[in-house]
């Protein structure tokens, strides 16, 4: 598995994978938006044989990292795919000087929320109504002090963190 920048050329497996995975998709101009116009954007792919699997769009912000979006292929879902790449975006944050990381949270989905839990973020706060298509509430998410291996990863998110280091250089 490798992580690499977001080139327009993947914008179309990336738009694929969002409509996959969310039930109110990005656009392709969306996403592109976010690539060629947002200075606070950082966008990633994660490949396997060359083959894009998953992505994340994030923002840094100051001293905040802001998840937009992760999402991976259901066809590899369960794979680590998604924790190398939250590791990615938490280990690039740091060295941007972020001190917090923040995101939003469909209440319903259960696994995402644990799978933000194990990254050591806490809800913090809901926003009602806040989704559609269904109208759902959210839940604001936040993890504190954002150095890249402490206490709150588990042994997989070590590794994941080992794989990122390997892939990334």
């Amino acid at each position: 598995m490798t992580i690499d920048p977001l080139i327009e050329s993947d914008l179309d497996d990336v738009v694929r994978i969002e409509r996959d995975s969310f039930s109110v998709p990005w656009t392709r101009k969306m996403f592109h938006d976010e690539l060629a116009g947002n200075p606070f954007a950082s966008l990633f792919v994660s490949r396997e044989g060359g083959t894009i699997v998953g992505y994340a769009c994030y923002w840094v912000i100051f001293e905040e990292l802001h998840i937009m979006n992760l999402a991976v292929s259901p066809s590899h879902h369960r794979r680590g795919i998604a924790s190398a790449m939250m590791t990615h975006a938490i280990a690039h944050a740091c060295a941007c000087g972020v001190h917090e990381a923040m995101l939003e949270v469909r209440a319903s989905n259960v696994p995402a929320i644990a799978f933000y839990t194990q990254f050591g973020f806490q809800k913090i706060a809901l926003r009602e109504r806040y989704y559609s298509n269904p109208v759902e509430d959210a839940m604001i998410l936040r993890r504190r002090s954002l150095d890249t291996v402490n206490a709150t990863h588990s042994i997989d998110d070590q590794k994941a963190l080992h794989m990122t280091k390997a892939v990334s250089g």
